[in-house]
């Protein structure tokens, strides 16, 4: 009976919802449909949990109340529901392409530094694929002009940043990099019960990590990138606002540059100066 009462008292109501996921499409970007309901209310049931607080009214009141402590708690709301997935070398095809075609293009234009922003970079994988990339470009490459580069990576989530800049990850996560990869580029934690790695320290001063919210009106960027990775992020947007998105983006990008999507996103029907030259893979044309 007891079990119930719990269960009753923590259940969100449609309007409640509506509201979170109202606030959320307005102020993150990312579009939260019904069926996303049960998701949000098992999250956020950890955070009632955490404030001590027993129902979803006391907490929107909370939430949305205004002050530092409300936007505190807003900050954390948008870290829980917002869904971090990622892996080291996530489409593969990708790194490939850079490594065979768009490191060797900016070699042959003289490029000497390379500069990369991984945006929703979530807990670091992507970011620190990148430096490993770069990395292995520049050491098979000493007679090419790249010598060096430099990563930012951004996301919303202070949570899934923290464990980025820790850089400490699992045996699991990294079971399918080659071996000489791991080798090089990873530490092996001394107990080896805890089964777990840490990306060497040369890599991680590679990676500068800064939170960023897509939907700000300017991105605070310094300085202009060579690469921009925005993966598998731009699903959760709608159409004007992916375009709104892309456009702030690029306007860090160099003529010439490449934006790379996620497997599953497209630039189709949007105006930007951008064209298809691999699997969701794009260079800008000219200045937007």
């Amino acid at each position: 009976m007891g079990s119930e009462v719990v269960k009753q008292i923590t259940e969100l109501t449609d309007e409640q919802f509506h509201r979170i996921a109202d606030f959320i499409q307005t102020n993150v970007g990312i579009k939260m449909p019904d069926q996303k309901k049960i998701m949000v209310q098992s999250r956020l049931q950890a955070r009632l949990k955490a404030l001590n607080i027993d129902n979803f009214d006391e907490y929107m009141k909370y939430a949305f109340s205004g002050g530092a402590a409300s936007d505190e708690e807003i900050a954390l709301m948008i870290d829980v529901i917002t869904t971090n997935l990622t892996s080291f070398f996530r489409e593969n095809q990708h790194f490939v392409a850079m490594q065979e075609r768009i490191l060797p293009d900016f070699a042959k234009r003289g490029c000497e530094k390379i500069e990369l922003w991984s945006a929703a970079c979530s807990s670091g994988q992507e970011p620190y694929t990148l430096s490993i990339v770069m990395s292995e470009f520049i050491r098979t490459h000493q007679n090419g002009s790249i010598n060096d580069f430099s990563i930012l990576a951004t996301d919303i989530s202070s949570r899934v940043l923290d464990r980025a800049v820790n850089a400490v990850y699992s045996m699991d996560d990294v079971e399918n990099l080659e071996f000489d990869l791991k080798k090089r580029y990873f530490l092996k934690s001394k107990n080896a019960e805890e089964r777990k790695v840490r990306i060497k320290p040369e890599l991680r001063r590679k990676v500068q990590f800064e939170r960023l919210n897509f939907m700000d009106n300017s991105y605070p960027i310094q300085s202009m990138k060579h690469i921009i990775f925005c993966r598998n992020a731009l699903i959760y947007f709608d159409k004007p606002t992916q375009e709104a998105v892309i456009r702030k983006l690029i306007e860090w990008l160099v003529p010439g540059g490449y934006l790379f999507l996620g497997h599953s996103e497209t630039i189709f029907g949007l105006n930007l100066p951008l064209e298809t030259v691999g699997p969701t893979i794009f260079q800008k044309v000219s200045d937007s």
